[in-house]
């Protein structure tokens, strides 16, 4: 049974793998979330998947108290080869073939990032793991994941979170913040909503690529929107 997308860019930022303990990784969300995957392939989707790393080091934040950007940077986009490894792991138990594909080249580790060779492995069915964001300090994961859903053609790029999708202000400390189930990029600009950075959202408005952020600690959300449901917020033009 086909999906509504053929090919799909999942963004998982390091606070999501890092579960209710804030930093590390969190063995059952990594289960969770590979079981989600999982079922998107059994669809018959085809997966590219962008890992950050905040669970494990900020380089933005690091820089703030001191140290500099551009090493800090490359710490952080280092953080997010670690959890693509663990990610890889928990799918391949699953049975899914799974190629990490780093933008700092480690060939010990992972393969070097080449945009035809990802096309590829996407077509034969594997689950491909796009980490160290850019390769460049200064771009965040987020803007590397619209850069990646661009170059291998993704029909969309999916923002898993952990709120239901993009409000007024954070529904955690605002609880009277207003929900947005569809939104344009001009919008999340004009109301400066942190959804993700400027950079980002811009490239997407450029593109003209379809943008949805949900909850995906829902078991089955991903499936559901994967087969059509309403689920979280819809970014387009």
């Amino acid at each position: 049974m086909a999906g509504r997308w053929q090919r799909v860019l999942l963004k998982l930022s390091g606070e999501m793998l890092a579960g209710g303990g804030g930093h590390g990784i969190d063995e059952s969300v990594l289960a969770s979330l590979a079981d989600e995957i999982l079922e998107a392939h059994r669809l018959g989707v085809q997966v590219g998947v962008v890992t950050g790393g905040g669970n494990i080091f900020r380089g933005l934040a690091a820089s703030t108290r001191g140290m500099d950007r551009v090493g800090a940077d490359t710490m952080g986009m280092l953080a997010t080869v670690i959890n693509g490894l663990a990610l890889q792991h928990a799918l391949e138990k699953r049975g899914m073939q799974t190629r990490v594909m780093s933008a700092i080249e480690m060939n010990r580790v992972c393969e070097p990032y080449i945009r035809r060779r990802a096309v590829r492995h996407l077509e034969k069915g594997r689950v491909v793991v796009l980490v160290a964001g850019t390769g460049n300090p200064y771009f965040t994961t987020d803007t590397a994941a619209v850069l990646r859903a661009v170059e291998i053609g993704a029909d969309v790029v999916l923002k898993a979170t952990k709120v239901d999708g993009i409000y007024s202000d954070d529904p955690v400390t605002h609880p009277e913040a207003t929900f947005y189930p569809q939104i344009t990029y001009q919008e999340i600009l004009d109301r400066g909503l942190a959804v993700m950075d400027l950079t980002a959202i811009t490239l997407l408005k450029e593109n003209r690529l379809p943008l949805v952020v949900f909850r995906v600690e829902r078991q089955g959300s991903l499936l559901k929107l994967l087969q059509g449901e309403a689920l979280g917020t819809s970014v387009t033009e």
